[in-house]
């Protein structure tokens, strides 16, 4: 079956979409075991909150899939490749 051109250039725009997500998506490294809802040595996403970090803080997305506020210094940010970020940000 054929694909018609609208599917084709929507296939386009959703791979350059997720391209450029990856490149802006941040990612850290928990480095703590005092947070009973994070796993040490587990990455874990960030989500953008200007609030936020001027409080010293991180939204991260935990294990329960939603994203909360955990102190910064629990983590420390890394820079990942551009297809392990790619595979972490895969809706599951």
């Amino acid at each position: 079956m054929k694909r018609t051109a609208s599917a084709r250039g929507s296939s386009r725009l959703n791979a350059s979409w997720t391209r450029r997500r990856s490149q802006r998506a941040q990612f850290v490294i928990c480095i703590t075991d005092s947070a009973p809802d994070l796993e040490p040595r587990k990455v874990y996403k960030v989500v953008p909150d200007e609030s936020a970090a001027k409080s010293n803080y991180l939204r991260i997305v935990d294990e329960s899939g939603e994203d909360y506020l955990y102190p910064a210094n629990y983590f420390v940010k890394v820079d990942l490749p551009k297809g392990a970020k790619r595979a972490l940000l895969v809706e599951r």
